[in-house]
């Protein structure tokens, strides 16, 4: 079984750019989906933590953009269309991680830090890795990266689909401060 989370990521990021679009400009757009691909990349690592959750997850599913879709206001499109087939491949957990991440710059730093104890550790999905070198734009964003995706990183936009469940990521992230704290003493 595959423990392959790309579709998942691909889909999660593809869904918080749509719903926050970047600034205009293909620059821009190049910028926006690199610190969403980052959050969303640390997000599910975090979430599908070892080889049998990402193999759980490929057989029953992520679970769809639906109650994403219903925060937002999103709710109208027929999602049977073949053409936003990609939304069933929604987490929306990871979605709502992500977004706690790309307002929270510091909580990113932690989250990014914690990724090396995962399955997918150091060089492991979408190249983040278990240190934040690989996800610079997320943990340490450039007013360049702010201006590319100004509704993306805005903590006031984010706030209904970062509550839904960032309660969980505190917690899971709640004895990292600490260890990370060492870590750059």
């Amino acid at each position: 079984m595959p423990s392959d989370l790309s579709p998942v990521i691909a889909a999660s990021a593809r869904w918080l750019l749509s719903a926050f679009p970047p600034a205009a400009g293909p620059l821009n757009d190049a910028l926006a989906e690199a610190q969403a691909r980052h959050a969303v990349t640390i997000a599910a690592a975090l979430r599908y933590p070892t080889a049998l959750d990402a193999e759980v997850l490929d057989l029953l599913g992520p679970g769809g953009s639906g109650r994403l879709d219903a925060v937002t206001g999103v709710d109208t499109l027929p999602l049977w269309a073949a053409e936003f087939d990609w939304r069933t491949r929604v987490d929306e957990t990871v979605v709502s991680w992500a977004a706690c991440l790309l307002a929270d710059a510091d909580l990113a730093v932690v989250a990014a830090a914690c990724t090396a104890a995962t399955h997918h550790g150091a060089g492991g999905i979408g190249g983040t890795g278990g240190g934040i070198g690989g996800a610079r734009r997320l943990t340490v964003p450039s007013p360049r990266d702010h201006r590319a995706a100004p509704l993306l990183r805005h903590p006031d936009l984010l706030h209904p689909i970062a509550d839904l469940h960032r309660a969980a990521l505190v917690e899971l992230l709640a004895p990292a401060p600490s260890a990370v704290a060492r870590g750059r003493a």
